[in-house]
C-alpha cells in the first residue's frame, strides 16, 4: 500500500494520522538512557534537591558548562524527570524519591547493574536471540556460575527493594509465640528476609546465595539490626541441601531466570524442605494472561529472552501449574501496589 493510500484510509480518523514520530522516538531511545546516566553521574538531581534550581547554580554545583546544563535540564524536563517554570527547575515527585542521592529510596546506583556490559550487550542482537530463543551473549548469560554481576546487583538494588519487601512481610503473616524459620533463596542483598525479621522478632533467617553476594546481605543484616538472627548458606540453589523444617521460603525475582521444567524440579525440593504448614512466597514480574498487560511486567519477558537461555515472565496460571506439579496444594496471587511486581503465596 502506497503512503498516500494509507493517509486516505485513515483520513476519517482525524484524531490519529499516520506519523513516523513513534518509530523515531523508539529508535533513538538510547539518547534517553545516556541522558539519565549522565544526569546521575553529574549528581544533578541531588543538586536540585539541595536548592540549586537555576542553570547558573546547577552549572557551578555540578562543575559543568551553563550551555550543557541548560540543554540537559530541558531534555530531562521533556522526559518527565524535572519541571520547569520561569527558568527554575525542580524535581518531580518520583525524581525526589528515587534520584536524590540523599533519599533512602535512591535508585541511581542501579545503573551499575542495569547498564553493565553484560546486560547492555545482551540487547545488541535481538534478532539473533529471537532466532535462537535465548541469550546469545554467552552460553548461560546472567545465570552463569558465581557471575560477579550479582554482587553489583545486590548493592545497587537494596534501597529500592525495601518498600516491596515490607509490603511482602505484611502480607505473609507469621505466627507469634514460637520460633519461625525462613529460607531466603537466592537472597542477594537479603532485604526481603531482613524485612521479615524486622517485623517478626521470633523469626530466624537462612540466606542462600553465592558467597560473594552473601557478603552484601550480611552487611545489610548488620545495618538493620537482625544479624543475631541471620545465618548464611553459600552455594547454588540447585545444588545446596536446604535442610528441612522451614515455615517460609522466599523466592524473590528468581524463577523467571529458568524454564518451567527446571523450576518444577527446584520447587519440588523446596516443597520437601517446608513443614506441613509451610508456605513459599514468590515475588516476580507477573503479566496478565494476555502477556501484554500490565506493560512493565509483560515487557520483562524480553529481558529474559536477551539475558538468559530459557527464562520468561510467567503468568499466574503458569506459576499455579508449576507449584501444583511440585506438590503444593494451592497458590494465590496478591498485588503489591505501587510496586510493579506481584506476590504468589503457595501452600504446602
Amino acid at each position: 500500500m502506497e503512503y498516500n493510500d494509507i493517509v486516505m484510509k485513515n483520513s476519517a480518523d482525524q484524531s490519529r494520522q499516520p506519523s513516523p514520530e513513534h518509530f523515531f522516538n523508539t529508535v533513538t531511545a538510547y539518547h534517553q538512557t545516556a541522558v539519565i546516566k549522565g544526569a546521575i553521574e553529574l549528581d544533578l538531581f541531588t543538586a536540585i534537591a539541595e536548592g540549586n534550581t537555576t542553570v547558573e547554580a546547577l552549572a557551578a554545583k555540578c562543575k559543568a558548562s551553563e550551555r550543557g546544563m541548560r540543554i540537559i535540564c530541558d531534555f530531562l524536563t521533556i522526559m518527565g524527570f524535572l519541571t520547569k517554570t520561569n527558568e527554575i527547575y525542580n524535581l518531580t515527585e518520583d525524581s525526589a524519591l528515587f534520584l536524590n542521592r540523599l533519599s533512602p529510596a535512591y535508585a541511581g546506583g542501579t545503573i551499575e547493574f542495569l547498564l553493565s556490559p553484560l546486560i547492555v550487550d545482551s540487547f545488541k542482537d535481538i534478532a539473533a536471540a529471537v532466532r535462537k530463543g535465548g541469550t546469545v551473549v554467552s552460553q548461560e548469560g546472567t545465570i552463569s556460575h558465581e557471575n560477579p554481576v550479582w554482587s553489583h546487583f545486590a548493592r545497587a538494588m537494596s534501597p529500592i527493594q525495601i518498600m516491596p519487601a515490607q509490603l511482602m512481610a505484611n502480607l505473609v503473616q507469621v505466627e507469634s509465640g514460637r520460633p519461625v524459620k525462613l529460607l531466603d533463596l537466592a537472597a542477594g542483598h537479603g532485604i526481603f528476609g531482613i524485612s521479615f525479621a524486622q517485623r517478626y522478632p521470633n523469626l530466624e533467617i537462612v540466606a542462600l546465595d553465592w558467597a560473594p553476594v552473601l557478603e552484601v546481605a550480611k552487611e545489610n543484616a548488620q545495618k538493620f539490626g537482625v544479624s543475631d538472627r541471620f545465618t548464611t548458606m553459600p552455594g547454588s540453589a540447585f545444588e545446596v541441601d536446604f535442610g528441612s523444617g522451614y515455615d517460609i521460603i522466599l523466592l524473590t525475582n528468581f524463577l523467571h531466570h529458568f524454564d518451567q521444567g527446571t523450576n518444577i524440579k527446584l520447587l519440588t525440593r523446596i516443597h520437601a524442605a517446608l513443614n506441613t504448614q509451610g508456605r513459599a512466597a514468590t515475588l516476580d514480574f507477573i503479566p496478565n494472561e494476555d502477556r501484554v498487560t500490565p506493560p512493565f511486567a509483560a515487557a520483562f519477558s524480553m529481558t529474559m529472552l536477551a539475558s538468559t537461555p530459557a527464562g520468561d515472565a510467567y503468568t499466574f496460571a503458569e506459576y499455579e501449574k508449576m507449584f501444583s506439579q511440585a506438590g503444593f496444594s494451592r497458590s494465590e496471587i496478591h498485588s503489591l501496589t505501587p510496586s510493579p511486581q506481584r506476590l504468589v503465596i503457595s501452600y504446602y
